[in-house]
């Protein structure tokens, strides 16, 4: 999974970033095209993946850093951490898109 995420966000990470830059360099109506995209359904999906995606990869990273250390190679220990990053990830995904749509709202 952190191989996946990492590559999810090189790719769709990076086409959005670029499209993003893109519409802020194009000027006023192509921005608003982007943002018009961005906060329909389909754009929040994305958006929200990546985050997940940000999330878990960041975990999981810090989890491989620890067991880098020489600790949790225990299968009991493994096995939490890895479902830790994922409930992590989710948990921490969902509340920062609570606080960025209550904000906007």
């Amino acid at each position: 999974l952190h191989r996946v995420t990492g590559g999810a966000l090189t790719v769709a990470g990076l086409a959005v970033l670029t499209w993003w830059l893109l519409a802020l360099a194009g000027g006023s109506d192509s921005y608003a095209e982007f943002s018009s995209l961005a906060t329909q359904w389909f754009g929040l999906v994305v958006l929200i993946g990546l985050t997940w995606a940000f999330f878990q990869h960041l975990l999981s990273g810090v989890r491989h850093l620890v067991m880098d250390t020489g600790e949790n190679f225990e299968l009991g220990a493994n096995k939490n951490g890895a479902i830790a990053t994922v409930v992590g990830s989710a948990l921490l995904t969902a509340a920062l898109w609570f606080y960025i749509l209550g904000v906007a709202k």
